[in-house]
């Protein structure tokens, strides 16, 4: 199975509502990061799928994860980049992560959240390729799994 269909199965476990706005949330950040590797984990409480600038993990700038009732957007390098966030949109204590919930494909219209986007891709570590073509590519799935559907 090609890793687009594989990826678009394992989306097509979740509720019409989630998968529906998972794939307009791709279909944005797909659109904004062309040349991007998507690497997918199959997670045992979530979808995660990383775009960055090639295969390795610890290089991905952003990452979405679905879960049941809801999606978040991870600023993979947020604290280092030191984005400015004036609208207080990042949620998140750790050392080197925050995030942003999407309730609707429309936080993405938002222009805070777009700001934060563009600083974030601006100052990655390693930066996404201009003259590549991005791809999926399944990393992980886990043998043991919570449910994708709300309970």
């Amino acid at each position: 199975m090609r890793a687009d269909d594989q990826l678009a199965s394992f989306i097509a476990r979740f509720t019409p509502e989630i998968a529906a706005c998972a794939e307009l949330v791709l279909d944005r950040l797909r659109a904004r990061m062309p040349g991007a590797t998507q690497l997918v984990y199959d997670n045992y409480n979530a979808l995660a799928i990383g775009f960055g600038p090639n295969e390795r993990a610890s290089d991905a700038i952003l990452s979405i994860a679905i879960y049941p009732r809801w999606i978040n957007l991870f600023f993979l390098q947020a604290v280092k980049q030191r984005l400015a966030d004036p609208q207080h949109k990042l949620r998140g204590e750790g050392t080197t992560v925050r995030h942003i919930r999407i309730d609707d494909a429309k936080t993405l219209d938002d222009r805070a959240v777009l700001a934060l986007i563009e600083q974030s891709l601006a100052k990655a570590r390693v930066p996404l390729p201009t003259d590549a073509k991005g791809y999926v590519m399944i990393r992980a799935i886990s043998a043991k799994q919570l449910p994708r559907r709300r309970q």
